[in-house]
């Protein structure tokens, strides 16, 4: 193995629980904006300062205490990012209560599964949709005693009930709660299997957000410039829960957006006019393809494309300068930029509300592609690395050596080695408490003080992570050849018209993949065909130029893989993955088997018809897969 680090184990900052950055704020800078929220007429955003919300906390642990709730009771959060979902978090923490984060659009039994598990005596909810989803498990859970509902307006109701509670009720309550005392049971995303509740403490939530706004956060805003966050990924992710925990801590303005559709994030970035992005690659990717779109739709699609490849040929020539390999960009690249700059790339930023600096992504590898051309208009992407069992952040980019292509290197204070099968291993101040109520399950995961990642990747010479896959979707084929299906399935979401992909081969002749299409750009791209001819004969041509553009796609993705690897057999399916589906995890992970299993008759058939187009008389099996097939449901 390897071990590396990027600098010695420091202390945490944190002295007792994650609510005091919030008192501690009030009593330092009272009037810091710290959150926003959208005003009556929606348009715009009313700013709370750091005293304003210490108040609204204080209010509302009141407000809980009355209701019962004391120190290591668990409640539940289910709901969207929203303003009153981070105010509940806080006041929960006040009081030495845990917080139990589900995604809203949880299915029915992972509702019950989850508040089982956890032993929640209260759950918070937003709508009347979510009350009857709890209230169908009701009967089974006698623990839980309150279910609350944030549009029916129960914030009010329980700061009004709590009015006769002393504040030094609450003080006192807060001074109990210890760094190493667990602040959330987050689950995991169960992509296979039911999902399980990682303990996690208020320090280690609270040590990668420290560590990295104490090594990075001068980056996050201009000089003189309070940084400001969009918080639109989920708090029942860690990856969201981080950003808040950051945001309160760091003295970031943060403001919410519960629609993670395009229409909403583009109307809130526009208004909200962040300095930093958290986003997942999805985002990242669809942004991109918004602005080809975009652009082909006003005719300036050319135009778009040189620029972009300008911006990438741009950052990796800076990314070789700084790394030592080169000089940097030449002077007809540094011109060609130049006009681009006044041209494009500041429209791009602008679409972004004009201000974000730099971003990460996380939840899953981000391309290269992706990463060099963000950097190359003026916003560097950091392609960040985290788990649930990591309270989040586990890497990052070291200032001025920063590798696209690379997930950075170890934060200070968290050590990574990569076993002899590849396994990611990691150990830190940050490494969760244990999964809840499963010591057989712990003890797998944690081995000897390393936490098991279940991650696949490399460390290069100076300690870069390169994160190639999940241990356990490598897919081996019939001929025993080992794939690793990200790679495949990242460079496929490259294409404007891919919008997801699944890789699948296991026990078969080749690697198949699973396509869904984009619909917005599918429906620019057949405007934009405009192909001559009766509508039968029309259609028929449009159906070929498709598959040409995919297969296109395909030989894409088989262009950063050995052939043994390439996709041979695939097939366009009408349905996208998604929560509601069941084929995506809240997080927006692929449900691989789930995938596997609702598909199984079109990945048979697929598989069929490709050995009867290539079986050679007198042979019983399949000779040759080299040609990949085009197979459209």
């Amino acid at each position: 193995m390897r071990d590396y680090a990027l600098a010695p184990t420091t202390a945490s900052t944190l002295a007792g629980g994650l609510a005091d950055s919030v008192f501690e704020t009030a009593d330092r800078n009272p009037t810091l904006p710290v959150l926003a929220r959208r005003t009556e007429a929606g348009a715009g955003w009313e700013e709370v300062t750091a005293v304003e919300l210490r108040d609204e906390v204080v209010d509302l642990a009141k407000g809980l205490i009355a209701s019962g709730i004391s120190p290591g009771q668990r409640v539940a959060m289910m709901a969207r990012t929203r303003y009153e979902w981070t105010v509940f978090g806080l006041a929960l923490w006040s009081v030495g209560a845990e917080v139990v984060p589900i995604h809203p659009t949880s299915a029915r039994d992972q509702v019950e599964w989850i508040l089982r598990d956890a032993r929640c005596v209260a759950v918070v909810v937003e709508d009347d949709r979510a009350v009857m989803t709890v209230g169908t498990v009701c009967e089974g859970l006698p623990g839980l005693k309150h279910v609350w509902q944030l549009d029916a307006g129960v914030l009010p109701e329980l700061v009004q009930k709590g009015a006769l509670v002393p504040l030094t009720t609450v003080e006192s309550l807060r001074r109990i709660v210890m760094p190493d005392s667990t602040a959330a049971i987050t689950y995991t995303s169960g992509t296979s299997g039911r999902p399980l509740g990682c303990a996690l403490s208020h320090r280690g939530l609270a040590y990668p957000c420290d560590t990295l706004l104490a090594g990075w956060g001068h980056t996050a805003a201009r000089p003189g410039e309070q940084a400001s966050v969009l918080a639109f990924l989920p708090f029942s992710h860690v990856y969201g829960l981080m950003v808040m925990v950051m945001c309160l801590r760091g003295g970031i303005l943060m403001g919410h957006e519960p629609e993670m559709t395009e229409a909403a994030l583009a109307a809130a970035l526009a208004t909200f006019r962040p300095t930093y992005l958290y986003a997942v690659p999805s985002v990242l990717e669809k942004v991109y393809k918004t602005f080809l779109r975009t652009s082909q739709q006003h005719g300036r699609g050319a135009l778009f494309e040189r620029a972009a490849e300008t911006a990438r040929d741009f950052a990796a020539a800076l990314e070789r300068q700084r790394l030592g390999t080169g000089a940097g960009p030449a002077f007809d690249l540094r011109l060609q930029h130049a006009l681009y700059e006044r041209t494009v790339y500041r429209k791009l930023r602008g679409a972004l509300g004009g201000r974000v600096l730099r971003a990460t992504s996380g939840g899953s590898s981000l391309s290269r592609e992706l990463t060099l051309f963000y950097e190359g208009i003026g916003m560097y992407v950091h392609d960040g690395y985290g788990l649930t069992e990591s309270s989040g952040g586990i890497t990052m980019q070291p200032l001025g050596r920063e590798k696209s292509g690379t997930v950075g290197q170890a934060l200070p204070g968290t050590q990574i080695q990569v076993a002899e099968d590849g396994e990611i291993l990691v150990r830190g101040p940050s490494v969760f408490q244990g999964y809840v109520g499963d010591d057989y399950a712990t003890r797998a995961a944690l081995r000897g003080g390393w936490l098991a990642t279940g991650d696949i990747g490399r460390l290069d010479s100076e300690g870069y992570l390169t994160i190639t896959g999940r241990k356990k979707d490598i897919i081996i084929t019939s001929s025993g050849k080992s794939v690793a299906p990200a790679p495949l399935e990242q460079r496929l979401r490259m294409h404007p018209l891919v919008h997801q992909a699944v890789v699948v081969g296991d026990d078969r002749p080749c690697v198949g993949a699973l396509i869904t299409l984009d619909p917005d750009f599918l429906a620019h791209w057949r405007g934009a065909l405009a192909l001559p001819g009766d509508s039968p004969g029309r259609e028929a041509r449009e159906e070929n130029a498709l598959r040409e553009e995919i297969a296109r796609a395909i030989a894409s993705a088989n262009s950063v893989v050995s052939r043994s690897e390439s996709i041979r057999v695939y097939r366009v399916i009408q349905e996208p993955f998604a929560p509601g589906n069941g084929m995506l995890t809240p997080s927006m992970k692929l449900r691989r088997d789930a995938i596997a299993r609702h598909y199984a008759a079109e990945i048979d058939a697929m598989y069929q018809a490709r050995s009867q187009a290539v079986r050679r008389p007198g042979q019983p099996e399949p000779a040759d897969w080299d040609d990949s097939d085009n197979v459209f449901r």
